[in-house]
């Protein structure tokens, strides 16, 4: 009997701590695709090519099918048990701190454009884009289906880590979201379990980012100059093997003047319980480089998103 009871507590205590789980932050947002067919996008001049890029504004404010769709997918994920950034907040909040532009001006006077999927990724800091585009098939009669395609991309990285697509079923159903909402619903069980398998292997193994350390022109030192009796590069190498989730990263590419990072797996979070990025755990190797013995006091951080930074070293 005391056995019985026992295994009871255990699964009890199992099932808690699995509903409990954490799980990724989602934000759906409309494929670019989306964006651009229906002509909500704005042209950009990035280093003199002109790109496309959405404009999630005027598809908010212009097509209510869109905040039905969204809502009806974040009604979805909810009901997983997903948290959940909204586009329309975020982008409120973007456009109350006019704290990012479209265009940043670098000190060579040439412009680098963020377009605003860079920008609403950046202040969300969701851990899952989740990307949604459909189109209204004319079937026989008065009836509709409804085409989708759903895409989860890891925001760190822009991997692809869940995906579904197919027709829905047809429909006198006149509303755009309820025959979504109908078409991907047997799917999003399937759906979720990959967001959950991705996101377990970042809490299991960090997540995953990636790092250019390149050298100065004007700087006297380079990766191979020696620092405390081992050339940089192996110091660097070294503070990686130290600092990151199970000592897992990969040296793409190395030379006198830069190193190459890929696949480096960071603490989900800092020391501090934060959210971790690819520019809050490079900070420590500067200050590292930046104490004794090495005195490198001149690195330049370039922050390229969530998931990439590069370093300049000898350059502020």
């Amino acid at each position: 009997m005391k056995k019985l009871i026992l295994v009871a507590l255990f699964a009890m205590v199992s099932i808690g701590a699995f509903a409990q789980a954490k799980k990724p932050t989602i934000m759906v947002v409309p494929s670019d695709r989306w964006c651009i067919d229906n002509s909500y996008f704005t042209e950009i001049d990035n280093m003199g090519t002109t790109v496309k890029v959405p404009d999630y504004v005027a598809a908010l404010q212009n097509n209510p099918d869109l905040l039905n769709v969204i809502s009806t997918l974040n009604d979805l994920m909810a009901e997983r048990s997903f948290p959940l950034q909204n586009l329309e907040s975020v982008i409120k909040d973007i456009n109350n701190t006019s704290a990012e532009l479209s265009v940043v001006v670098g000190k060579s006077g040439g412009s680098i454009a963020e377009s605003m999927y860079d920008q609403v990724r950046n202040r969300a800091k969701a851990d899952i884009i989740m990307q949604v585009d459909w189109d209204v098939v004319k079937v026989a009669g008065p009836n509709r289906a409804i085409r989708y395609n759903l895409q989860a991309f890891d925001s760190y990285t822009n991997k692809q880590v869940a995906g579904s697509n197919g027709i829905g079923k047809e429909s006198h159903e006149v509303s755009v979201a309820v025959m979504l909402a109908e078409a991907v619903y047997d799917h999003m069980d399937g759906f979720a379990g990959d967001l959950q398998t991705h996101f377990d292997d970042m809490f299991n193994n960090g997540r995953e980012v990636s790092y250019l350390i390149r050298v100065s022109d004007i700087w006297g030192e380079d990766l191979e100059s020696d620092f405390d009796g081992y050339a940089l590069s192996e110091i660097i190498d070294d503070w990686f093997y130290d600092n990151t989730e199970n000592h897992r990263y990969s040296i793409a590419d190395q030379s006198e003047t830069q190193m190459t990072l890929n696949q480096v797996r960071i603490p989900i979070e800092d020391a501090k319980g934060r959210a971790n990025d690819a520019n809050r755990f490079i900070r420590n190797l500067v200050r590292f480089l930046g104490a004794e013995p090495y005195n490198i006091s001149e690195i330049k951080v370039l922050n390229q998103g969530l998931g990439r930074c590069v370093l300049v070293l000898g350059e502020k």
